[in-house]
């Protein structure tokens, strides 16, 4: 495994604990419907979050929450909308990024609510 995937799953552990920490409960890691995958779904009291991982170990100058592409946003909200369906949920459904940037100088996660979807 190359050390970019070493760091993602790093990244969604770093994720997960973060989450945890917050007072989330972990429903489920790497949620596969179709084309989509969702990294992590969790839950705090009635909310049900969908939450994209995005793990940078460089300088970039782009906020990372920014490479979050249309289309991925579309897979998200589909394999949601399936998940919500087969699980029979009655939750209001928010879309969060955890961001994590790691590099000489810094470590940083921040989780930012309501990223970018909401239904």
């Amino acid at each position: 495994m190359g050390k970019h995937n070493e760091f993602g799953k790093l990244g969604e552990q770093l994720a997960v604990d973060h989450l945890i920490n917050k007072g989330y409960r972990i429903r489920y890691r790497n949620y596969r419907y179709l084309k989509a995958e969702i990294d992590i779904i969790a839950q705090k009291g009635k909310t049900l979050a969908v939450v994209e991982v995005r793990a940078r170990s460089n300088d970039q100058i782009i906020p990372i929450a920014d490479t979050i592409t249309p289309k991925k946003i579309k897979l998200l909200v589909m394999a949601a909308d399936h998940y919500v369906t087969e699980e029979d949920l009655d939750l209001e459904v928010r879309f969060d990024v955890v961001t994590i940037l790691k590099n000489s100088k810094i470590f940083k996660i921040e989780h930012l609510e309501d990223a970018f979807y909401h239904f």
